[in-house]
């Protein structure tokens, strides 16, 4: 029987200031892909993400000590989606698995991961079940992909993380997508491809905090103040709720005068007048803020900035990146 063919695997970790945990996480990653390395050639890029602290230095360690290992150092924070983005334009094997640096993607699924790619699959997405998170971030996490699913024409896993396995011919299609406003979890479901899902139990983080705050979150659908942030025109979206709200409030105070008889105190005309200028108020108001948000989503594309910035390249890299700017 003829002996398979040997795979190139790159693996994407994108970091930001977790200095206290990168040696601890790549020896974690390292033993579980040593099975792998027997059979495949495996390469780990890491990509700082701006960090302020020392997690460049303890990089630096890692790629001395491991000729495996190729290291992106972005010129500044951009963001866990640009980060990724830019350990995918370094990719340069048949498949790349993408993870998180935190030590809650157990790494001893790539193994099966790759099993599934070989059995034919494109796309292997990871599904978290189990996981200990507050009950605030359960409920928003599930309305968010319930409202996904119900508004959008693209089905995205609920509860999907960016650990991941891509075939080349799916990274390929990904390169293509350059907007500047990235979700890659959407791009990956829009992109289609034969996929399976692989559900994991997330693991508690291996120190430091979570850069994912509740704000943090909310950016991942939508960046923000003029060329870099959306806030001045969502405040027209505020407003025009909060006339609606005062609608609201104005009903509720008009019908407590007929449900206690005191209607013969309104002015008449009065009420109807307050009715109609509130919500005809708060319909515009709400319809110009979200044509403003679409607006500054097309101002930011236009200007075709770069997704990233990359200030060096440390480590065994064949290639610079593929791509380092959202034109084509």
């Amino acid at each position: 029987m003829a002996q398979a063919r040997r795979l190139a695997i790159d693996i994407v970790v994108p970091l930001y200031n977790e200095e206290s945990i990168v040696a601890e996480f790549h020896r974690q990653l390292t033993d579980a892909i040593a099975p792998l390395r027997r059979e495949h050639d495996v390469r780990i890029c890491y990509v700082n993400d701006g960090s302020l602290d020392h997690t460049g230095a303890e990089l630096l360690k890692l790629a001395t000590d491991d000729p495996g290992v190729t290291i992106l150092e972005l010129s500044r924070n951009f963001g866990h989606q640009a980060a990724l983005t830019a350990g995918l334009d370094c990719a340069r094997g048949d498949v790349v698995i993408t993870m998180d640096g935190d030590g809650q993607h157990p790494p001893e699924l790539i193994g099966e991961m790759v099993t599934l790619h070989l059995a034919g699959y494109d796309v292997v997405l990871t599904q978290r079940v189990a996981a200990d998170l507050p009950r605030f971030k359960r409920w928003t996490s599930a309305a968010f992909y319930r409202l996904l699913g119900s508004i959008g024409n693209t089905r995205i896993t609920a509860a999907s993380a960016d650990y991941r396995l891509l075939a080349r011919p799916v990274l390929e299609a990904l390169r293509q997508m350059r907007e500047y406003h990235r979700f890659l979890r959407g791009m990956v479901a829009w992109a289609g491809y034969r996929t399976v899902v692989l559900p994991y139990a997330e693991r508690a983080r291996l120190g430091g905090t979570a850069k994912y705050s509740l704000g943090g979150m909310a950016r991942l659908g939508a960046e923000a103040t003029f060329s870099f942030s959306l806030v001045p025109l969502k405040i027209a979206l505020v407003i025009g709720v909060g006339f609606l709200v005062l609608a609201a409030a104005e009903v509720v105070y008009v019908m407590s005068f007929f449900f206690t008889g005191r209607q013969h105190l309104l002015a008449p005309g009065w009420s109807s007048l307050m009715f109609m200028l509130l919500i005809v108020g708060a319909a515009l108001m709400i319809s110009v803020g979200l044509v403003g948000i679409y607006v500054g989503y097309i101002f930011q594309e236009v200007k075709h900035r770069p997704v990233y910035l990359i200030r060096t390249v440390h480590g065994n890299a064949d290639d610079p990146p593929a791509r380092t700017e959202t034109t084509q």
